[in-house]
């Protein structure tokens, strides 16, 4: 159950779509680490790279609570490539860039881009979103904007 295929399923809109870029086996039980690529729809030459722990069938089976993961996630993001920004929301909440369910229908990870105008870098933050209750449980990556002399 990769998060992208997740969200195909279930009809859920993704701004941008994330491609698995590796997979990292945690346990004996089938628990997993997925990491996954993300390019900026808006600002082209940025990347994102996240991981996230996906909960293999036997832990489903074990615990129960079939149709949740947990909101923990990390996102590193880099130039890797000429950068070109669109058409960028420049309020201080920003614009999410890809969000996907963690559950059925409670819990999503989002990626919020934030420009910090003053200091010309481009803020990502990666945090999840719950319906009952908040996630103090987020990550945050940022890309400076050097401008050529």
């Amino acid at each position: 159950m990769r998060i992208a295929l997740i969200a195909a399923l279930l009809g859920l809109a993704t701004p941008t779509v994330a491609k698995e870029v590796g997979e990292v086996g945690v346990d004996w039980v089938g628990n997993d680490i997925i990491i996954e690529a993300i390019n900026d729809p808006e600002v082209q030459g940025v990347t994102c790279h996240i991981a996230y722990f996906e909960r293999g069938l036997i832990d489903r089976l074990s615990k129960g609570n079939w149709f949740e993961d947990p909101s923990n996630a990390s996102i590193s993001c880099r130039q890797t490539g000429p950068i070109s920004i669109g058409d960028i929301d420049l309020g201080e909440s920003g614009e999410e860039v890809f969000r996907t369910s963690r559950s059925i229908i409670l819990k999503s990870l989002r990626i919020k881009r934030i420009f910090d105008e003053e200091n010309q870098t481009l803020i990502y933050l990666a945090h999840a979103a719950e319906l009952t209750d908040g996630s103090a449980k987020v990550s945050m990556s940022t890309v400076p904007l050097y401008q050529a002399k």
